[in-house]
């Protein structure tokens, strides 16, 4: 299967030390070398990257890992292909405008047996993944309207999440850039670091941070992955079927649906 990366952070944050050690995973430490992609935030705009080549050996990963660029929240993803052909139309994240802004997707898994529903948007590529963010945003355009509440539109996404993840493995990350939308059915863990920062070394790579020199006291930066990214830091794991919304490194709501009923 595939594996992801997100960020929530309250001040513009570079995902560098995080993207270093996930791309290892795309080809050296990891099998999920089917291609790999990433979106920042930057106010209402995005900036994406996309590779259908390995992310352990890719230059346009190399880039990344070396330009600090900052957002408040960022997605990425390593593919394992499982459905779909390995081209760049299949890479995650996907993106989707919806109501003024820019959303983005990024999943893990393959349901069974699961037909989208027709409607404006339509996948590119061949994935399940992006025919599900396609039926995603669907539902919320024809049910809901643009003046609708974060709390009715995370309402209708755990809805949604509970049924797909009665077909299979779900796993998402989902956000307009005001809010980041997390749901597992079956791996996933996050980390908040806040001061008094200290070093942290990746699982992948010979690489340590010591984050008192990277921040300021008052950053709050989160980190949420399919497998914890460090060795030597505590991650809070999340239980099958729980889902988390974030917005400025913090957990803003949270609860728990039932996976597989």
């Amino acid at each position: 299967m595939c594996e992801l990366l997100a960020m929530s952070a309250n001040t513009p944050t570079d995902l560098c030390f995080s993207f270093t050690g996930l791309t290892r995973r795309g080809g050296e430490t990891g099998p999920h070398k089917d291609g790999w992609g990433v979106a920042f935030y930057e106010g209402r705009g995005i900036r994406t990257f996309h590779d259908a080549d390995a992310s352990a050996n890719s230059r346009i990963a190399e880039v990344v890992q070396s330009h600090p660029i900052k957002s408040e929240v960022a997605v990425c993803h390593i593919r394992q292909a499982n459905v779909g052909d390995i081209c760049l139309a299949n890479t995650h994240p996907f993106v989707r405008e919806l109501w003024g802004r820019y959303w983005v997707f990024a999943h893990n898994g393959q349901l069974s047996g699961f037909q989208p529903s027709p409607g404006f948007y339509e996948p590119v590529g061949t994935t399940d993944s992006e025919a599900l963010f396609c039926d995603i945003l669907n539902h919320l355009r024809s049910d809901c309207d643009r003046n609708i509440s974060t709390d009715e539109i995370i309402a209708r996404l755990v809805r949604l999440s509970e049924v797909y993840a009665s077909k299979g493995v779900f796993n998402l990350l989902l956000s307009n850039g005001d809010w980041l939308f997390t749901y597992c059915s079956t791996k996933m863990a996050s980390i908040t670091r806040r001061a008094p920062f200290g070093p942290a070394r990746l699982k992948d790579a010979d690489v340590t941070v010591d984050f008192e020199s990277e921040t300021t006291p008052n950053d709050i930066v989160s980190v949420i992955v399919t497998e914890p990214l460090t060795s030597d830091e505590e991650w809070d794991v999340y239980q099958p079927g729980e889902w988390r919304l974030w917005r400025k490194g913090e957990v803003v709501s949270s609860g728990a649906t039932e996976p597989g009923a």
